[in-house]
């Protein structure tokens, strides 16, 4: 073959080199081991220990070939995953609020925690209590392909492969290759740039390999106001611009039970402003909202360095030595507006006056509500308020992660006989992340510093008040440290009964093995944090624990084949593990599968897996940390509706007072907003050390074509049922509210009881004591769909750069068919499912198209490729019944990418692309003098007080970069 097809060829791989893969989950082996296995004919492929002639197996899985990578300008490896149909986002660079300078992985949507990431096959490194792999840690530029493995995993890789597996195939090096890269968005900023060098060698006469490698990545931020759909925080229907209740003015709520009439406080709920400095007016709705989006990152910075090497040498054919290593130091920062702080407290008028922090007219407003005060209370000098302020004299809330990564594996393998090889291994990988948050203050040292009980007493009284020495009183920087270690110790031996085989297929094959595992990991909060005494970031307490497992796994793989080339294979794997965890104890995993061909051009297959998740170190012994989950209180009248029947009932044994009922300051805000001031609400979350194991149920079915008449042809479609039972779940907080309020509507039940004495004295739930919720086995989890993928390559008879008249053509297709995403919140209540196939949301989250698919075509003329990308999904509804969005249903959303490849010489290769070519994006909204938007918006322009996530959208779906060009170069020597 000349050399005018060697891209092509590599082409035709991105996505369907492994479309006829499938196996009973196990791992692939390291690249050498696999490399030597071929030598003989045989292959070891993604999910099985045994080495086979055959790559057809019973569990679909999608291969990533490396070319994509490269085509798609893409350097962080989950900027390509995240656009598998497989998988739906998770944490991105896009990922501000929330947020944690991640990258994860979340297959199905069944969440990043039961999503096996492996690199070579075996474990690779974890970040937090959660045991989540970042996929930052992975060196792109040395990839070789990308495995997904759809289903339960557990019977060959043991805890957390419910979802499936995604498997990092890194390649060896001969000789020496650099690269770059560089990236720009049309507007000029987000700039991403990449230098890498590896350098290899073979000796022994190939019996030997070293392999060492490093990495710089920078990524600079990009804010959303600098981007013209995100500028603002939308709202309403229809949009308008909104904010938070927490302005750099300082808003007051009236807490006396003196008479407000005549004051700032009568025309709107007791609520007032500090129009200018000491001047207090009345707070309109939605004027004096605190517009917090511009200041907040749309694109986080990163910068990367990542060092590593491997090596192999075979001493002899019975003994063969390797090790990897890997370090990797990540930096990555987000940024919020200014902390918001919030507290009920009493203001002393006389220390103001002296103080020189309020007016005239507003200590007149003031004496006022204290002389009509009752009781003890009367003229007594107070005044009890709820104060609400912006720190922006602070600065903005800046946090900077930065992880430490280090992976150290080492083993031998090598063949006893014949017939029998073995593979013993140990692996020891360790991340401390170092976590520092600016901006923060504590509440006790602000609190003090305005009621005139500290040491300095400060002006909020409007905004630019508070000078740097009193921002000194109460400004705090915290940081935290996380330390997550895993250790493996793993022996496998595998191999044939001797040549024993049925009919003319190969022999019947086994593996079995033993395996350790020790996970740890540590939380450890700064001071103020673990006392929850701060605004600004959440905080926490400190979590800390460990646990280990020590496991035996078999697997078994018996094929048939006749001489006229019908084939049959039966394979099944069974693994056993015993953890040290009391509640869990010994648990069994294991799979069977079947495949059929009976003519060469035609594979049936099926497989069913019994996988199970033992609970992370987050979920077992998390302390309590508080955070602000955006969610729609059920009393404040969802959609502006008054609640009524056993709602209002049940809204008023819970502490909202009758008089509050049906108050809406602003229609087009959708709910009551003294009942609930802002889209957030705060929740406390923690750990439980009684959970159980989770069990998953997966099925898959399929059938491989691959028609002779039609050369070059392949076409596989599998169908998947992936059910978890007993799923570990902290219920999301509007779920709760829903069941709780609006079905279950007794405070005295289970689901409710964490809601009793939640909310303050104007029926909103409060910061001081937030409604709890922690994690249970108590949910089900299930999605369904069909995966169908198609590789057409062929040559065309056109060229401009050969002689021969021709170039290669390659069309390949991965696409997903979601036929249910379902989640039951409880379990055992079959009438209560949210169904989010097709759907997004609150409850939801990101987008979960009924169709999702990549395609891609390739015209290779010579040294020339050009390649075209398209990505799709389906349109998406809102989740909820009620049509109280702006945006009730995304349209079908398509982006297309293109890519020149030029292979200069054999050392030489230069690139350059353009991803979302035609500057897809949110509309950019305009507004009239009131903020209204006044002109005809797309559906990627959600809100983010309606239903969108971040940046009036959701970023890890919906590119909100625009037009971006990218260019790289690459010599090999």
């Amino acid at each position: 073959m000349s050399n005018r097809f060697t891209k092509s060829a590599l082409l035709a791989g991105t996505f369907m080199a492994g479309a006829m893969i499938a196996t009973p989950v196990v791992a692939q082996e390291a690249a050498g081991e696999a490399a030597a296995a071929e030598d003989e004919g045989f292959i070891v492929v993604t999910g099985s220990r045994i080495a086979r002639r055959n790559v057809e197996t019973a569990a679909p899985i999608a291969v990533v070939d490396a070319a994509e990578f490269s085509l798609s300008g893409t350097v962080n490896v989950e900027n390509v995953i995240n656009t598998l149909p497989q998988v739906v986002p998770g944490t991105t660079s896009f990922s501000n609020n929330p947020g944690n300078g991640t990258a994860s992985v979340n297959l199905r949507g069944l969440g990043a925690t039961r999503t096996m990431v492996l690199v070579n096959g075996r474990r690779w490194m974890f970040y937090d209590t959660n045991q989540i792999t970042d996929l930052n840690t992975i060196p792109q530029f040395l990839l070789e392909s990308v495995d997904v493995v759809t289903g339960g995993a557990s019977a060959v890789y043991g805890s957390d492969a419910l979802a499936g597996v995604v498997n990092f195939r890194l390649r060896e090096v001969e000789g020496v290759e650099i690269g770059g890269q560089y990236s720009l968005t049309e507007q000029g900023d987000g700039a991403r740039y990449q230098l890498n060098g590896a350098v290899g060698s073979s000796f022994a006469d190939g019996r030997g390999n070293v392999t060492l490698f490093g990495e710089y990545y920078n990524r600079e931020e990009i804010f959303q106001g600098d981007r013209t759909f995100s500028n603002f925080a939308l709202g309403g229907s229809p949009l308008r611009q909104l904010g938070s209740s927490l302005p750099p003015e300082t808003r007051l709520r009236y807490d006396g039970d003196g008479d407000v009439t005549g004051t700032s406080f009568e025309p709107n709920s007791n609520l007032a402003i500090f129009g200018s400095p000491g001047s207090l007016r009345d707070y309109q709705t939605p004027g004096d909202l605190y517009n917090y989006a511009p200041v907040n990152y749309l694109q986080l910075p990163q910068e990367r360095y990542m060092l590593g090497g491997n090596a192999r040498y075979e001493i002899s054919d019975a003994l063969e030595l390797y090790t990897e290593l890997a370090y990797i130091n990540n930096r990555v920062d987000s940024e919020l507006a200014p902390t918001p702080i919030l507290v009920n407290t009493f203001l002393d008028i006389d220390s103001l006056v002296a103080n020189g922090f309020i007016d005239a007219a507003t200590e007149a407003q003031f004496r006022d509500l204290d002389a009509s005060e009752t009781g003890a209370d009367q003229n007594n000098g107070l005044i009890d308020v709820q104060v609400r302020r912006r720190l922006e004299e602070a600065g903005g809330r800046r946090n900077l992660d930065e992880r430490n990564s280090f992976r150290i594996v080492t083993g031998a393998r090598g063949q006893i006989n014949d017939y029998l090889s073995y593979d013993a291994y140990y692996m020891f990988s360790r991340t401390r992340n170092s976590n520092i948050q600016q901006g923060n203050a504590s509440v006790s040292r602000f609190t003090e510093a305005i009621n005139g009980t500290g040491a300095t007493q400060i002006n909020i009284f409007g905004a630019g008040t508070l000078t740097p020495d009193m921002v000194d009183v109460f400004r705090i920087q915290a940081q935290n440290g996380d330390i997550s270690s895993i250790e493996v110790a793993s022996a496998s031996l595998s191999g044939t009964f001797g040549d024993f085989a049925l009919g003319a297929a190969e022999p019947i094959a086994f593996a079995v093995g033993v395996e350790s595992r020790a996970v740890s990991s540590r939380f450890i909060p700064d001071e103020f944090l673990a006392s929850g005494d701060v605004a600004g970031f959440n905080a926490g307490e400190p979590t800390e624990g460990s646990y280990n497992v020590k496991e035996i796994f078999g697997e078994l793989n018996i094929p048939f084949e006749t001489e006229s080339g019908m084939r049959f294979e039966v394979n099944g794997a069974v693994r056993y593990s015993d953890y040290s965890l009391d509640t869990v104890g010994g648990v069994w995993a294991y799979a069977g599968g079947v495949q059929f061909a009976p003519i060469p051009d035609v594979t049936f297959r099926a497989q069913y897996q019994r996988a199970v998740r033992a609970p992370n170190v987050g979920e077992l012994f998390q302390g309590t940390a508080i955070g602000f989950p955006g969610a729609t209180d059920p009393c404040a009248g969802v959609g502006g509706a008054t609640p009524t029947g056993g709602l209002l009932a049940t809204c008023l044994a819970n502490g909202v007072p009758a008089g509050n009922i049906g108050l809406q300051q602003d229609p087009s805000v959708n709910r009551n907003q003294v009942i609930q001031p802002d889209g957030q609400i705060a929740t406390l979350f923690g750990g439980n050390p009684n959970l159980t194991e989770e069990t998953s149920d997966s099925y898959t079915f399929g059938v491989v074509l691959q028609p002779s008449f039609i050369p070059g042809l392949t076409i596989t479609a599998d169908y998947f049922d992936i059910v978890v039972e007993d799923a570990i779940s902290t219920v999301s907080l509007q779920t709760v509210l829903d069941i709780c309020f609006n079905e279950i509507q007794d405070l005295n039940s289970p689901t409710c009881r964490n809601f009793n004495g939640t909310r303050d004295a104007q029926g909103a739930f409060g910061r001081d004591n937030p409604p709890v919720l922690g994690g249970a086995n108590i949910a089900e989890i299930s999605v369904s769909g069909v995966d169908l993928e198609a590789n057409y390559s062929t040559t065309i008879p056109f060229s401009l750069l050969t002689d021969s008249g021709e170039q290669m053509l390659n069309l390949s297709f991965l696409g997903t068919w979601t036929e249910t995403s379902d989640f039951a919140p409880i379990q055992s209540d079959p009438t209560n499912v949210i169904t989010c196939a097709g759907e997004f949301g609150l409850t939801c989250g990101e987008p979960t198209p009924s169709f999702k698919w990549t395609s891609r075509a390739s015209f290779s003329d010579g040294p020339l490729t050009t390649s075209i990308r398209w990505r799709h999904l389906s349109a998406v509804d809102d989740d909820t019944d009620a049509a109280d969005n702006f945006v009730e249903r995304i349209d079908a959303y398509d982006l297309i990418d293109l890519t020149l490849s030029f292979d200069v010489n054999e050392r030489l290769t230069i690139a350059a692309g353009i991803n979302n070519l035609f500057n897809t994006l949110p509309t950019t909204p305009q507004f009239d003098a009131a903020g209204n938007v006044i002109n005809d918006t797309n559906t990627l322009l959600l809100g983010d007080f309606n239903n969108g996530e971040q940046s009036n959208t959701y970023p890890s779906t919906y590119d909100v970069l625009g037009r971006d060009f990218f260019a790289s170069v690459n010599f090999k020597f």
